[in-house]
């Protein structure tokens, strides 16, 4: 279930991350969106996990990619569909309950909500989710623990092992590994990585 705080959080601020994160180019997560269509078939299928204010899943539909966007939030939702014509399922990270369906699945920046202990099973559903040799492109931020931020998000953090070690658990190969460093909503510079895996 989602964490109602962080829910809160991104219910009274959907419009203003829209504006500061989906409205500008992306440029600075262009070697992970290559990294992660390199491995996709022309018009593939693509799940957008958690995507909040819906840009990338507006860019994956202007690429030519057929794309199904998932977010918790009815708030990220009714912005993405006013702002980029996407429409969002409204569904929890439990009820990815979907065999070999997706070539791609862009899990970008949304697992990290996820409480630790329910992270293997995400990764495990998300793999049943593929097609064989699909592929996953996974950011998280780097740390440890569990906790929350100064805005009340939960997040739960991990080292760069330990997510390539399960996501090889799960089945995955993974590709290709980056890290770097960023603001979010909360304003703070944190560092990320950014993993490329396969089914």
């Amino acid at each position: 279930m989602s964490d109602e705080e962080t829910m809160a959080v991104y219910a009274q601020a959907a419009e203003d991350y829209g504006k500061g994160f989906a409205r500008a180019k992306d440029t600075f997560h262009e070697p992970d969106y290559a990294a992660f269509v390199a491995g996709l078939p022309e018009g593939g299928t693509v799940l957008d996990l958690g995507c909040g204010p819906g840009h990338w899943a507006a860019r994956f539909r202007d690429d030519g990619y057929r794309v199904t966007a998932v977010d918790a939030s009815p708030e990220m939702a009714a912005y993405a569909k006013e702002t980029f014509g996407i429409e969002v399922r409204v569904a929890e990270f439990e009820d990815i309950e979907i065999d070999a369906m997706f070539d791609g699945i862009w899990a970008f920046f949304s697992l990290l909500h996820a409480p630790r202990n329910d992270f293997p099973g995400h990764l495990l559903r998300l793999h049943r989710a593929l097609v064989p040799g699909g592929q996953l492109s996974l950011g998280m931020k780097l740390g440890e623990g569990e906790g929350r931020d100064t805005l009340g998000r939960f997040y739960s953090y991990y080292s760069e092992e330990e997510l390539t070690g399960l996501l090889g658990t799960a089945g995955y190969t993974v590709l290709s590994t980056r890290r770097g460093n960023g603001k979010g909503l909360a304003g703070a510079a944190e560092t990320f990585v950014v993993v490329t895996a396969h089914a």
